[in-house]
């Protein structure tokens, strides 16, 4: 039975802003045909945006990693201190981290998340009784968060490019390919409206040139999106080389048919010749501006990329930030630094840099999680954000001005209200279960402490 159909001054839909009686008829978790009457739900109405990227668990050690150590710190380090944290982590945790993680994505106006999902075995790497234990976990976490998942679990089978076994904390993560095939196997009866399974390959250090042509070749990856790290450390870039005669990217795009399916996330350290010929394969970059920040990264050649074609979506990776406001403004700020230029991601004259990045990353967005998401118009899943129009920071705001304010006005929340799948999971910055949520996780980060 559809629903009353709402209605705003201003709808954002595919770069532009409707107004006067456009209404969004709401059909049974999506966008269907508008009658009368309509709700009024606001003046300012946008898609929610679809985060590209997010180990969840990694949210519970934010800020933890912020001493120096006996020498220079880095992406490698951290990853010490990250997989030393990891091992404490059982389904039960991993529920109640990702249901804690989930609901602040809604409350932000993230209304999917591609979850990159290596912590797949118990300590050791021994199997849990159900292998996929962990992946279940996840999907209880959104569907208790209300969030749209696309669960990306990974493959992960050697410990760097000369294929050395995985170390003692990795083994939590490791699969052959057959097993992996049989986990896709198992989770892919579960997908629905709000779950997409995909492929996650960790990286190309991680997975073998043989056992990614293996598993990209079986019949249960067929128009599945992939997902891959790569060319996020200047270390991986000469390891490549060393190894493979190649960059990454370079290599990458040799050896496979990457597409629009693909997600290249990171991909920060490119040629210009890999950052044109990434452009024209209609993959998306995932860019994780706040994460690449923390661990030191680096900056991905944005206006290069755009002005190739490029299809770019962002993510919040390690959650150091859950907001897709901080992941574009920084986005866009860290290429200003570097050019000593402003309004870097606005290509053309008169372009607003708010509008044109939240539109490439809704398209990215929606792309990368292999979802009809990131409109407002007829069959798409009827996801939405009903900005704070009680705001001082938008008052006297018209339709010219507002998403560069929503962006560039701070850090006051402005996102009121968030409907996902056609259910309202946020009413007045109020979402129906993070106390519970929060007393959950609060819970699994008390009792680590204690022990």
């Amino acid at each position: 039975m559809p629903h009353a159909p709402l209605t705003a001054d201003f709808l954002w839909d595919r770069g532009a802003w409707r107004s006067g009686e456009t209404a969004l008829g709401l059909d049974r978790g999506r966008f269907g045909p508008a009658g009368t009457p309509a709700e009024r739900i606001g003046r300012f109405v946008v898609p929610g945006m679809p985060n590209l990227h997010s180990h969840a668990f990694q949210r519970a050690m934010a800020g933890l990693a912020e001493r120096r150590g006996p020498g220079e710190d880095s992406f490698w380090t951290w990853r010490e201190t990250m997989y030393a944290f990891a091992e404490a982590i059982d389904p039960d945790d991993m529920k109640a981290i990702a249901t804690q993680l989930y609901v602040e994505m809604v409350k932000a106006g993230y209304t999917q998340v591609c979850e990159f999902h290596y912590l797949h075995h118990g300590a050791k790497g021994v199997p849990y009784a159900d292998p996929a234990a962990m992946s279940l976990a996840l999907i209880e976490a959104a569907k208790d968060a209300g969030i749209g998942l696309t669960l990306l679990p990974v493959l992960y089978m050697t410990g760097g490019f000369d294929g050395r076994p995985l170390n003692e904390r990795q083994r939590r993560f490791r699969h052959d390919v057959g097993q992996y095939v049989t986990l896709l196997e198992r989770l892919v009866p579960l997908q629905n409206d709000m779950l997409r399974i995909g492929v996650a390959l960790h990286s190309l250090r991680a997975v073998p040139e043989d056992a990614m042509r293996a598993l990209l070749a079986t019949g249960v990856c067929r128009d599945m999106p992939i997902h891959i790290h790569i060319a996020e450390q200047i270390g991986e870039v000469q390891d490549c080389l060393s190894a493979r005669g190649a960059r990454p990217v370079e290599w990458l795009l040799d050896h496979a048919d990457v597409d629009s399916r693909w997600t290249l996330v990171h991909a920060t350290h490119l040629t210009p010749q890999e950052t044109d010929r990434l452009a024209k394969t209609g993959a998306v970059a995932g860019l994780c501006p706040t994460t690449e920040a923390n661990l030191g990264d680096g900056l991905f050649p944005l206006a290069t990329f755009i002005d190739a074609g490029g299809t770019l979506g962002i993510g919040s990776d390690s959650h150091i930030s859950v907001s897709p406001v901080e992941e574009l403004r920084w986005l866009e700020y860290g290429q200003r630094l570097a050019t000593r230029h402003r309004n870097v991601a606005a290509r053309r004259p008169e372009e607003s840099v708010g509008s044109a990045l939240w539109q490439r990353a809704l398209d990215g967005g929606a792309r990368a999680s292999g979802v009809d998401i990131g409109r407002l118009s007829m069959g798409a899943r009827a996801d939405l954000l009903v900005l704070d129009d009680r705001s001082p920071l938008l008052a006297a705001r018209g339709e010219v001005d507002v998403i560069d304010s929503f962006l560039f006005s701070g850090n006051t929340p402005l996102v009121r209200d968030v409907l996902v799948g056609g259910t309202w999971r946020v009413r007045d910055f109020s979402h129906a279960i993070e106390a519970r949520a929060a007393s959950d996780y609060r819970g699994v980060v008390e009792r680590w402490v204690a022990a």
